[in-house]
């Protein structure tokens, strides 16, 4: 996967769950700690305050410390690539803003997800006005497709359109719709750009194709089971794996499961925690996401 010109990233990357505090507030400690341990593992970078890391959830000045906390434990700029899509353009301006002044690699921008089913023209405005907002020749924007929960699908069309439209500013986009029908029509659209994707099982197909890597909430807790799937010759049984592995964790509400999961993984209750309106998994379900694991053969 060496060598693409335009790739901003590439490899194994995390989308990186985010610690709270007993008040609600982002846990520096544990995130530093985390981040720290997931490199080590082999994982090449990390997306903080995106979907998995519940950053419409949190407010930008609690991002933007976030971003802070880890480029002062001196977790390099360049494997940070914060998420700083919000609602509000504003909002979004600001957060991009600090992400490139901060030196880190780039920004994983979300389409603004209030008002549902804008049309291309609307959402390439918005990205538009995102980049001249920001003003900054370092800006360098991996867009964010996430249909099913963002409900602003990023059509390859309008992804070209961007990329056409700043080809030094829209380097990548991350496809999360879980349709290999859409990466594939991306890769076909936009070679030129980084494209990951955060559906763990596609990929061995996405390799094959050329793309670039992934951006993913898996990694948090098996960072090795996705790092198999990179690989040019998967086995079939990594692929049975991690479909198995996903079949579990989202048949329990998926961000509470995913944390109980490493609360579990690092003996630290703490990480349970998740903002409202999502719930801690209750006692129960803990248990039977425990028992579906084990009986899986997952540590």
């Amino acid at each position: 996967m060496q060598g693409h010109p335009r790739r901003l990233i590439e490899g194994l990357w995390c989308a990186t769950l985010t610690p709270l505090d007993a008040d609600g507030r982002i846990d520096h400690l544990r995130l530093v700690d985390h981040v720290r341990r997931l490199l080590a593992q082999g994982v090449v970078g990390v997306a903080p305050f995106g979907t998995t890391g519940e950053g419409p959830s949190l407010s930008t000045a609690q991002r933007r410390r976030g971003v802070e906390a880890l480029l002062a434990a001196g977790i390099a700029p360049a494997r940070v690539l914060p998420g700083t899509g919000c609602a509000s353009l504003a909002e979004t301006i600001e957060l991009t803003r600090h992400a490139v002044t901060s030196g880190c690699i780039g920004a994983l921008v979300l389409p603004p997800f209030f008002w549902k089913q804008p049309s291309d023209d609307g959402v390439f405005a918005w990205y538009a006005r995102l980049i001249d907002g920001v003003a900054d020749a370092r800006l360098r924007v991996v867009l964010y497709h996430l249909p099913q929960v963002s409900a602003v699908p990023l059509s390859p069309d309008l992804v070209a359109r961007l990329a056409a439209a700043f080809p030094d500013v829209v380097v990548g986009v991350k496809d999360s719709g879980g349709d290999w029908a859409h990466t594939r029509a991306l890769l076909a659209r936009v070679p030129q750009l980084t494209v990951v994707i955060g559906h763990e099982p596609d990929l061995p197909k996405l390799v094959r194709a050329g793309g670039a890597g992934t951006i993913c909430g898996v990694a948090n807790v098996y960072p090795d089971l996705v790092a198999a799937l990179l690989l040019p010759d998967v086995a079939p049984e990594r692929e049975a794996r991690i479909a198995a592995f996903i079949e579990i964790l989202f048949a329990q509400p998926f961000l509470p499961a995913l944390k109980s999961i490493l609360a579990d993984r690092t003996a630290d209750d703490a990480w349970r925690s998740v903002c409202p309106p999502l719930v801690a998994l209750a006692s129960s379900q803990r248990e039977r996401l425990r028992s579906a694991l084990r009986a899986a053969r997952f540590a």
